[in-house]
């Protein structure tokens, strides 16, 4: 639409030249206009280039063995179960786990990080990352298209789709403009020589002058330009944002909630100790929690099967049921077990001693007796704290966490990172609640960010303004749940994501000042007859290369 309006205003404006014997001005209209163009066509060729990029982490082939052969075939025609083959130097083309083989793999294309990581048997291989020392032998577990790397660029390159408001208001002020700007210039060609008289040329010219100079295209072109580069430069470093409107959302975050286990600590937990009580061994206090836990995927559940060490004989599990938010109840045996928390405890009316210590506790019943506290532990991740003090700089007025510990854990946790506030012992619907509150406390016009696992957060990250979902290298539920993926586990990634949003809304603003700026003394001056068709020519397209070469900066970001 706005090379329609841009096209015709130019149209116009050089057989107007023409039919009133200006015909250098009509050739310098074109010509300049030509100049414009090719300006403009680098600059998108520039900016796509860092999405093109991303097009290299997906192979066009893949080494496959088939009875006792290599063959070497396209990628789509790879299916799941089948064993392929990597060298060094060769991009991994589908997700799969290690069967044989060792080496370091590049995931710099993946996460933006230059440190390579190392694999082994057993290891999860993801389509995209560079094999760098030795050949991998690669079961794949799924297929091409839903391979992390097909993801991820289907991914970036739906995220021009959904626009910015800034980008919806210059569409919109464009479709208007066009036929104002050609109702003025009319005005100022025909009714000045009827009501003060003189000649018709010198008006008509300044109406084609006023034609020029009022070609929107300078903010037509820029703007979403800057927003694709924004996306672009936000994806080299490792985040993944799904469209320019969350782009411009980050820019006006001032409250981020998180959620503690995975996003400001590692979720990974230890059994540090072990109270039993009435009469019962810690031998038979973890017992009874291993199998009580042990269809369970959660963290906690498989830290206490680690401190297990032993093989359970799943076959005396039944009745097994998992209870949101308290714990899980089972028979093992002829045994009726709860291990959960406090309120699961007090739901089953168990009188039990409540354990002092910092950590995330799990109380075990058996046959209605209370058993004994297993004390577990997480550690915070080594750059929460300097990620949240970077966010508090860069502008972020509130930081919260939300957690489902209990009070000494999250007070501890939120002291030792300088949070703002915390909410500890929630159900995941009472995080829902608290996300709601906090959006009706923030700044008038301002935007409330959810920073979670993207796994078990789905209705947390529905709720806010914008969800971001950490870890998102190979978790296809964090890629599908938020609005912001951040392909690592490292926190600091949000302020990146957020610095790139704010240099993105800069560069708009810039533009915006620029061209209307511009725009405005060139029409006054031509409306006098102080500028000419050439100075109108420059009000146009040299303002349209100005700002281009702006929006191109944020590809450096």
């Amino acid at each position: 639409m706005a090379g329609c309006e841009e096209h015709f205003l130019m149209s116009v404006s050089t057989i107007g030249a023409f039919v009133i014997g200006e015909y250098p001005e009509a050739v310098a209209v074109m010509l300049f206009y030509q100049v414009g163009e090719f300006f403009q066509s680098l600059a998108v060729k520039r900016s796509r280039k860092s999405i093109s990029d991303l097009m290299d982490i997906r192979p066009d082939s893949a080494t496959v063995r088939r009875n006792g052969e290599l063959i070497t075939i396209s990628p789509e025609n790879v299916s799941i179960g089948e064993i392929i083959i990597v060298k060094p130097g060769e991009k991994i083309p589908l997700d799969g786990v290690v069967l044989d083989g060792d080496s370091m793999l590049d995931t710099r294309a993946l996460t933006g990080e230059s440190v390579p990581r190392s694999v082994h048997k057993g290891d999860e291989a993801l389509s995209g990352c560079m094999n760098q020392t030795g050949v991998l032998m690669i079961k794949t577990t799924k297929a091409f298209g839903e391979s992390t790397a097909s993801k991820i660029i289907d991914l970036v390159e739906n995220a021009s789709s959904r626009k910015a408001p800034t980008e919806n208001f210059i569409t919109t002020f464009a479709r208007y403009y066009t036929p104002v700007v050609v109702i003025l210039a009319a005005f100022l060609a025909i009714l000045p020589p009827i009501i003060l008289g003189g000649g018709w040329t010198e008006w008509i010219r300044r109406g084609f002058v006023f034609l020029v100079v009022s070609c929107p295209c300078a903010l037509v072109i820029s703007i979403p330009l800057t927003f694709f580069g924004g996306i672009g430069a936000a994806s080299k470093r490792g985040v993944l944002v799904k469209g320019s409107n969350y782009l411009e959302a980050l820019n006006n975050v001032s409250v981020i909630v998180f959620d503690k286990t995975g996003t400001l600590t590692k979720g990974v937990f230890n059994v540090t100790d072990i109270l039993p009580a009435n009469g019962f061994s810690k031998e038979q206090v973890l017992e009874y929690a291993a199998e009580a836990e042990s269809f369970s995927n959660h963290p906690i559940a498989k830290s206490i099967l680690a401190a297990y060490e032993k093989e359970i004989d799943q076959s005396v599990i039944s009745d097994y049921k998992e209870i949101s938010g308290y714990g899980i109840s089972v028979m093992a045996g002829e045994k009726k077990v709860f291990a959960g928390n406090t309120k699961l405890m007090d739901t089953e009316c168990i009188e039990y001693t409540t354990c002092e210590k910092a950590g995330t506790k799990v109380y075990l019943a058996v046959d209605g007796q209370y058993a004994g506290c297993i004390l577990i532990t997480d550690e915070v991740k080594p750059d929460s704290k300097k990620a949240i003090s970077d966010l508090k700089h860069i502008g972020v007025e509130k930081t919260v966490m939300l957690t489902g510990d209990d009070e000494k854990i999250g007070k501890s946790v939120a002291e030792e990172l300088q949070l703002d506030k915390y909410y500890a012992q929630l159900l995941p619907d009472q995080k829902v609640e608290k996300v709601e509150l906090l959006d009706s406390k923030k700044r008038p016009g301002s935007k409330l960010a959810f920073v979670g696992d993207g796994i078990n957060d789905a209705p947390v990250l529905a709720r806010a303004d914008v969800g971001i979902a950490m870890g998102g290298l190979g978790s296809d539920a964090a890629i599908e749940a938020a609005d912001v993926v951040l392909m690592t586990d490292e926190p600091s990634k949000l302020v990146d994501a957020i610095e790139v949003a704010k240099a993105t809304k800069q560069i708009v603003m810039q533009n915006i000042v620029i061209a209307l700026g511009i725009k405005s003394v060139f029409l006054i001056l031509g409306a006098l007859g102080i500028a000419g068709m050439w100075e109108a020519v420059f009000g146009d397209v040299g303002v349209t290369i100005i700002a281009v070469l702006n929006a191109m900066r944020i590809l450096k970001k």
